[in-house]
């Protein structure tokens, strides 16, 4: 993990790299963070790390544990509980209003978004690839939804879910049920059926809930 020397401030580099490999999951949760690792992985100083750990902290990936110092956060089964409930709202409204404002253009985009989504699904590629493609299908969707307040929530929420999201579609047969069920999503927009894209859209979460929270550790 290196960072170039451009235009943007270092520690705003830092930031980026560190938050990518924590949602690349090549910082995977539970990791200790140490800094003199950092630092020399990095080519920064102290200060800075320390900079950017606070900001990680601040959002939600990071946290310090006494005698162990920052490491990668883990949520806990009420945490994760409550991330997929906000989810199941927030999408499924995000779902409703794209069918009320979103063109034909976008739905087109939504389609071409999720025929990724499926293909990657159905090739067997790993949970990075499968994360990468199902963030694209969600960044036309929440643009498509016309609310910047749903993304910017949700935008505010994308690390932590991303976390939850590579749990449950790690578990055997989640890939191919996801697409089963965004499929339903995409359709009922295709369709101009509002209620029924929001629905699909909650249900998706919910399984997703189904599977992710059984697999928290207790």
């Amino acid at each position: 993990m290196r960072v170039g020397r451009v235009a943007a401030p270092l520690r705003e580099q830092v930031l980026d790299v560190l938050r990518q490999a924590i949602l690349d999951f090549r910082l995977k949760p539970g990791q200790r963070l140490i800094e003199r690792e950092l630092i020399e992985q990095i080519g920064v100083s102290r200060t800075t790390i320390r900079e950017v750990l606070r900001e990680l902290a601040a959002e939600g990936l990071v946290t310090t544990i006494p005698q162990k110092g920052a490491i990668v956060v883990v949520p806990t089964p009420e945490e994760a509980a409550e991330l997929y409930e906000v989810r199941a709202a927030l999408e499924a409204l995000a779902a409703r209003r794209f069918v009320a404002h979103a063109d034909p253009q976008r739905v087109a985009a939504l389609r071409v978004a999720f025929s990724e989504f499926e293909a990657v699904a159905h090739d067997g590629g790993d949970i990075r690839a499968m994360l990468q493609v199902k963030d694209r299908f969600y960044r036309v969707l929440l643009e498509g939804s016309g609310n910047r307040s749903i993304e910017s929530i949700l935008s505010g929420l994308q690390a932590r879910v991303r976390m939850l999201r590579a749990g449950s579609l790690s578990a055997p047969g989640r890939p191919a049920a996801a697409v089963e069920e965004i499929r339903a999503m995409v359709v009922a927009i295709e369709k101009g059926d509002a209620a029924g894209a929001a629905q699909a859209a909650a249900a998706h979460v919910e399984q997703a809930a189904a599977v992710g929270l059984a697999a928290q550790p207790a």
